[in-house]
């Protein structure tokens, strides 16, 4: 009995310290791959609302390939819902904080790119049904068999009738506007993207970011206004930016941002963010309405369950990890 009581304590104590350790509520719903969107009366004011304790947690794990080499990380994930929106907190953890994407700087006598890309998360809900989606995840969508050389994937569903809203928060591109990037996918055909053909197609509206160089591709076109205080600073938005008229102001060392994030709009701008790292790890809350009213979103239904998919990228344009296995969306009341 006696040594029965010892184990029970020692089980007790690992479970809280890991709970302490994951910021897991419910540890027990940690290995489950179904997320489970609880119903609450008043929206989270941010990323640390006390809300957050009343929603189920998962442990999502994503693995690598490519310049990842197949590493395995994982993905605390949660949702909540109000009666028009819908919630979610990822926390995942990732040693540098990416923001690069390739700025320009000056190295006394030319401009070089930096090396470095951004990090990002990407989720992928079904509009219309896509098949094997709700098993495969991933898999059905992103064609990349291990042993085919990049420039044969392709990102796309199978068939016109095949129907998916891609969700894609940008560190560098969509954070300094508080939200992720909102397209659709569909068939193949489209030779743009991180994949040669895509089916990815981007909402109705304006985003994303324009390149800062000159015609020649030699060097920055744009600088920071200097008559304005950048209102994100570590960023160059396109609507601060002013034509540099003399290159001789600058010295040795100083960097330029080459992407330049554009006002979102539209149906493109339906999906808000806040973003936060520290503590070595990204900590991000996506939030949109349930029902958009756009045939390019899906539109949630409370008495519905809904298949999707995850992706982390680290660094990278590119090379990303996924969720091993699918995933789905579920409402409580």
């Amino acid at each position: 009995m006696r040594g029965r009581i010892i184990v029970n304590l020692s089980l007790a104590m690992v479970l809280v310290l890991g709970g302490m350790l994951l910021g897991l509520d419910q540890l027990g719903l940690a290995a489950q791959l179904v997320i489970n969107a609880i119903h609450v009366h008043k929206a989270p004011t941010g990323l640390d609302d006390s809300i957050w304790q009343k929603a189920p947690a998962v442990l999502v794990p994503v693995k690598g390939r490519g310049s990842l080499g197949e590493k395995e990380e994982t993905v605390f994930s949660q949702a909540i819902y109000t009666d028009d929106t819908i919630y979610f907190r990822f926390k995942w953890l990732d040693s540098t904080r990416s923001v690069t994407k390739q700025s320009w700087q000056f190295d006394g006598e030319k401009w070089i790119h930096l090396e470095g890309n951004e990090d990002r998360i990407a989720l992928l809900f079904e509009i219309t049904r896509i098949n094997k989606f709700a098993t495969r995840g991933c898999a059905i969508t992103c064609h990349s068999p291990p042993e085919e050389p990049k420039e044969h994937w392709s990102f796309a569903t199978k068939t016109a009738a095949e129907k998916g809203d891609l969700w894609h928060w940008k560190a560098a591109g969509s954070a300094p506007y508080d939200y992720a990037d909102d397209a659709w996918l569909t068939v193949a055909g489209r030779p743009s993207g991180a994949y040669r053909e895509t089916g990815r197609v981007k909402d109705t509206g304006e985003g994303g970011d324009v390149k800062n160089q000159t015609e020649d591709k030699s060097k920055p076109r744009f600088m920071q206004d200097p008559t304005q205080k950048p209102s994100v600073p570590g960023f160059l938005l396109i609507k601060e930016a002013v034509e540099i008229a003399d290159y001789s102001v600058f010295k040795p060392g100083d960097i330029i941002p080459f992407r330049l994030p554009k006002k979102p709009s539209g149906s493109r701008f339906d999906v808000k963010a806040v973003s936060r790292y520290t503590d070595g790890g990204w900590t991000v809350m996506l939030y949109r309405k349930l029902n958009t009213g756009h045939d390019d979103d899906v539109a949630f239904d409370h008495r519905k369950q809904y298949s999707f998919a995850m992706a982390v990228f680290d660094d990278s344009g590119n090379d990303h990890s996924k969720a091993t296995k699918a995933m789905t969306l579920k409402f409580s009341r």
